[in-house]
């Protein structure tokens, strides 16, 4: 499944063409510009099903690198320090991964 039949594609490409620049993601402003927020719980759940590539029930942090890559051709990868900045905002429970539940927590932040 691909984020296009759960978003909006032109949606999607403004939140990759905002956040182009090195060390520029925040997660908030780009769940909120890809109108992922706004969906339903089913819907956070499937974008997290396609964010967790080895499907092991979480998203690790090799995952996030490359979660821009997910929504589109022209996602960047991450920095490290965006990609550390990212998990801890989302694992609450520190166990390094996010779970289904923490995305969708942190999606409707």
């Amino acid at each position: 499944m691909a984020m296009n039949s759960i978003l909006n594609p032109d949606d999607i490409k403004k939140a990759l063409d905002a956040f182009k620049a090195v060390d520029s993601f925040d997660h908030k402003k780009f769940f909120e510009m890809i109108g992922l927020k706004a969906k339903s719980a089913d819907d956070v759940k499937k974008a997290f099903h396609v964010l967790d590539a080895d499907n092991s029930g979480y998203i690790e942090e090799e995952e996030l690198k490359f979660v821009l890559k997910q929504f589109g051709q022209d996602g960047r990868d991450l920095t490290d320090k965006e990609t550390k900045a990212f998990l801890q905002a989302a694992d609450k429970d520190g166990d390094g991964k996010i779970g289904a539940e923490e995305f969708a927590a942190l999606v409707r932040e």
